[in-house]
């Protein structure tokens, strides 16, 4: 978490984080200058957001579907869970974006569920492979079906509502435990495609794994996830959206905003606080609680930006 403590109504962002990625409270981050304020929990955030014009995406990550493991033996359930509530939303967003892992064990079958379920949103989805989407024999299924014009193994870009939006792979070739890595070649493309874009134009990066070091001991980082953010240092909104590690993460830095989701699947433990991660079983009660969405808002001319995520239940 990033230094300074302090934040609205007597609360510190420190103590509003902790909710967020324990209670599952949902919590509405405006970024302004790269300063996050806190503007509530998630009816009166909800509230601002549809008050407020502007482009709303949605993130979704790790649906894992497949997974039928005693974490979840359901994971396919929990995504339709998370569809009906975008699908409730009383503002249409504009598109929505997975960071990852959609299936769990890349078998065609899982893919076709995956775009069964996520279709009947009706939204635009813009991919990016989880390691977990990479590892049927032939290393194919994930790119027939979201590599379309996309570059390498799959990297590409897009501008939506005056945003520049980013689609990174950091999960080629991942070793048990190891770092995620984007590459040299990804990274000259990265390069070039900033090239010539004004230093006001809002940038969202977003890759499965975080391109922050969360916790290097689980391979919870990026080798090369500094060098990606230096190309994105001099302008003045940056966002960077990831998964992997199931749970609500933010961190800021300078003109940077850092942000994990929920998976639609499991939970996973907070770092260090298990052997291992991995899938992590909770009373059935308390499931939908570690599960969810993200949904956010950018102001044009405002440079601003605010995440609301929203739990499956509570």
């Amino acid at each position: 978490m990033s230094g300074h403590d302090h934040g609205d109504d007597g609360v510190s962002r420190r103590k509003v984080l902790e909710c967020m990625t324990w209670a599952g409270t949902g919590v509405l981050w405006t970024v302004t200058g790269g300063v996050p304020r806190s503007l509530g929990i998630i009816d009166s955030a909800q509230a601002a957001t549809a008050a407020a014009p502007g482009m709303t995406f949605l993130q979704i990550s790790d649906s894992h579907v497949g997974f039928d493991k005693p974490a979840n033996p359901n994971a396919l359930g929990t995504l339709e869970e998370a569809v009906n509530k975008i699908n409730a939303m009383p503002a249409k967003p504009s598109f929505m974006i997975h960071t990852g892992d959609i299936t769990h064990l890349s078998k065609a079958s899982e893919f076709d569920n995956a775009d069964r379920i996520i279709s009947q949103t009706k939204l635009d989805v813009h991919y990016v492979p989880g390691e977990h989407d990479f590892i049927d024999e032939e290393v194919k299924l994930y790119r027939e079906r979201y590599g379309r014009g996309t570059k390498g193994h799959g990297w590409y870009s897009f501008d939506a509502g005056g945003v520049h939006f980013i689609g990174l792979v950091n999960v080629v070739d991942l070793k048990a435990g190891g770092l995620g890595n984007l590459g040299a070649e990804q990274l000259a493309w990265l390069e070039d495609d900033l090239r010539g874009k004004s230093k006001s134009t809002p940038i969202v990066l977003f890759a499965h794994i975080p391109l922050w070091t969360v916790y290097p001991q689980w391979g919870w980082g990026t080798e090369d996830g500094g060098r990606a953010l230096e190309h994105v240092k001099g302008f003045g909104s940056v966002t960077v959206l990831n998964g992997h590690i199931h749970q609500v993460m933010q961190k800021v830095e300078g003109n940077v905003t850092f942000h994990t989701a929920r998976s639609t699947a499991f939970p996973q433990p907070a770092p260090g606080a298990a052997p291992s991660p991995g899938p992590m079983k909770v009373e059935d009660a308390k499931l939908r609680g570690m599960l969810g969405v993200a949904s956010v808002s950018f102001k044009q001319n405002e440079q601003r930006l605010a995440i609301i995520d929203t739990p499956l239940q509570g």
